[in-house]
């Protein structure tokens, strides 16, 4: 088992630590997060130390701390050579990696939403895709990509996930308004949309499309609804936002 350091423990940071040592690894994660240090400590029977005590006791660093601090936090500390960095942040480049983790190089980037936990969660991976394989499959898939723009498109469909929870909110509390049940409204929203996701059969490129064309049926409600979305401009203000958010990645 590996000696793995956790660089900020936050709502990605404490996940990953769990999942980990029960995976049998040695975690340490940073204290800067008192409350969630100790909530480690006490579940997974984690260490605690300050940045550099974490990468001095590590042989796989990983670093999910949020943008706008984590090259403060990064540049006065010290690596080795044959470290591995898994860099679990927005926004921070591979050049930028390497020069701040330097010496040491065997780096993957990527970012997982926090129910890789549970397992299931799709890991688009750019760099030494090797090491994050070794540590989070089987039970979460790594998508290896060719570049940082094709892993930021990866990233913008992670921004829609959040998008498609503003449609099923939105979506259940009209039903809710209708049945005056707001809870039983937002399960059975969940509940069906989640389970016919689960049990779709995702072996071909097209397998979104092709569920889609079975129900949207000729003279269907499902059509009704697909056809009121398109001309309400929801399909092209989607690729735009997933457009911009692309933008914006690419320009860090």
């Amino acid at each position: 088992m590996s000696r793995i350091g956790i660089i900020g423990t936050g709502h990605i940071g404490a996940p990953i630590a769990r999942f980990l040592a029960r995976k049998g690894h040695e975690v340490m994660v940073t204290r800067r997060n008192e409350a969630v240090s100790a909530q480690l400590v006490a579940e997974v029977g984690a260490a605690v130390g300050e940045p550099q005590e974490v990468v001095d006791a590590s042989d796989v660093l990983i670093l999910c701390l949020r943008p706008d601090v984590a090259k403060e936090v990064l540049a006065p500390l010290e690596f080795r050579a044959g470290q591995i960095v898994l860099s679990m942040m927005m926004a921070i480049t591979r050049d930028d990696l390497l020069t701040i983790c330097a010496p040491a190089d065997r780096i993957v980037q990527t970012i997982p939403l926090g129910f890789l936990e549970q397992g299931g969660c799709p890991l688009a991976a750019f760099g030494d895709t090797e090491a994050l394989t070794a540590f989070f499959e089987p039970e979460n898939h790594v998508v290896p990509v060719t570049s940082e723009a094709a892993l930021n498109a990866h990233f913008a469909i992670c921004a829609f996930v959040p998008g498609v929870l503003e449609l099923m909110a939105t979506s259940a509390a009209w039903l809710g308004e209708r049945t005056g049940d707001p809870k039983g409204a937002a399960f059975f929203t969940s509940q069906l949309l989640g389970t016919f996701l689960h049990l779709m059969d995702k072996d071909t490129a097209d397998h979104l499309a092709t569920e889609r064309d079975a129900l949207a049926t000729t003279g269907s409600i499902s059509l009704q609804m697909i056809e009121a979305l398109r001309a309400g401009g929801v399909n092209d203000e989607l690729s735009d936002a997933l457009g911009a958010v692309e933008q914006r990645l690419n320009a860090t």
